[in-house]
């Protein structure tokens, strides 16, 4: 029986309702679709060079301070993210410009589709996790400066980072499995990632709100340094641009296969995972309203652990981490 397949929507919402067929013809995809992959194709690619330079960067090119391990980690999770953004969508725009295939083909791209889905609920909540610990840490730096510069474990950031990777690894993995041994499991497992992705979020935002209120509207007002204003601004991008995406990654199970719906989270995602890399250089080569300086040096403003104003050279020792954070 061959069947002739014309649908102005994403191939994820294609092959599961034709898998009856032996053989399909060409499917079209509408220009509204083809110009949207395109334009998530270009903030995918841009976003990969931005988090590969900020990899780069801190990686190989600069002394770890506590806050670059986490920027580091998050930098490694938007990348990733990204790059199964980009690939998902080469894989719709090529599978769509194949005149005919088999039961073969179909399966093995909802098999890459059940992968893709997997790796972006890893990633995701581990990019969550990451700037909720962030958040947290940066508002006890300020809090509590001397017990953060004396009694702070050395190794806190990567040992912190390292169990969000291994949670958020333990936490799909378990969702997923469950999925495949009992359908019932979904909306508990749904629920549950939810209500952790509410719970961090309202970490994220109540540590924010606690720092700018205590260094901007206290007794004593001091200058934010770089790396506050990157941070904060990373934090509210997501809470713009990744929450969408966040919300409907959970909500749709892997059983669905609805990834990758045409609409606007997908973009605002791909935005939120690209934005990170254009703040950092905006921030550290933006001074007197003026960009200066280069790549390499808008990064060390930013990264820099040391106070690198007038005014904050004017700090007390004690509050100096306050002024920088």
């Amino acid at each position: 029986m061959v069947g002739t397949v014309t649908t102005d929507l994403p191939l994820s919402n294609v092959t599961s309702g034709y898998l009856d067929y032996e053989e399909t013809e060409c499917f079209g995809l509408s220009h509204g679709f083809m110009v949207f992959a395109g334009v998530c194709l270009g903030i995918s690619f841009c976003g990969l060079v931005g988090n590969g330079i900020v990899m780069w960067f801190l990686g190989f090119h600069m002394k770890q301070n506590p806050f670059t391990i986490y920027i580091l980690n998050l930098a490694v999770a938007d990348f990733s993210l990204l790059l199964l953004f980009f690939l998902l969508i080469l894989a719709v725009l090529i599978l769509a410009r194949i005149c005919s295939y088999s039961y073969n083909l179909i399966y093995l791209y909802l098999d890459f589709l059940f992968v893709v889905e997997f790796l972006c609920h890893f990633f995701d909540l581990s990019s969550l996790c990451l700037l909720t610990a962030i958040s947290v840490e940066r508002c006890i730096s300020v809090f509590y400066p001397i017990w953060y510069r004396c009694q702070r474990p050395k190794h806190l950031s990567g040992f912190v980072s390292g169990v969000v990777w291994a949670l958020a690894g333990v936490f799909v993995s378990s969702m997923y499995l469950s999925f495949n041994f009992a359908k019932s499991s979904e909306t508990i497992f749904s629920g549950v990632a939810i209500a952790i992705s509410m719970t961090l979020s309202s970490m994220m935002l109540i540590s924010n709100l606690s720092l700018f209120i205590k260094l901007r509207c206290g007794s004593r007002r001091r200058h934010p340094g770089k790396l506050y204003v990157a941070i904060l601004l990373n934090v509210i991008f997501f809470f713009a641009l990744g929450i969408p995406f966040s919300a409907e990654v959970f909500l749709n199970l892997p059983s669905s296969h609805q990834l990758f719906p045409e609409n606007t989270s997908f973009l605002l995602a791909s935005l939120n995972c690209s934005i990170n890399p254009v703040v950092y250089f905006l921030v550290g080569c933006c001074r007197q309203r003026r960009l200066r300086g280069s790549v390499k040096v808008a990064f060390c403003r930013v990264f820099e652990e040391k106070a690198v104003s007038e005014e904050e050279n004017h700090v007390p020792e004690d509050t100096m981490v306050e002024a920088t954070v």
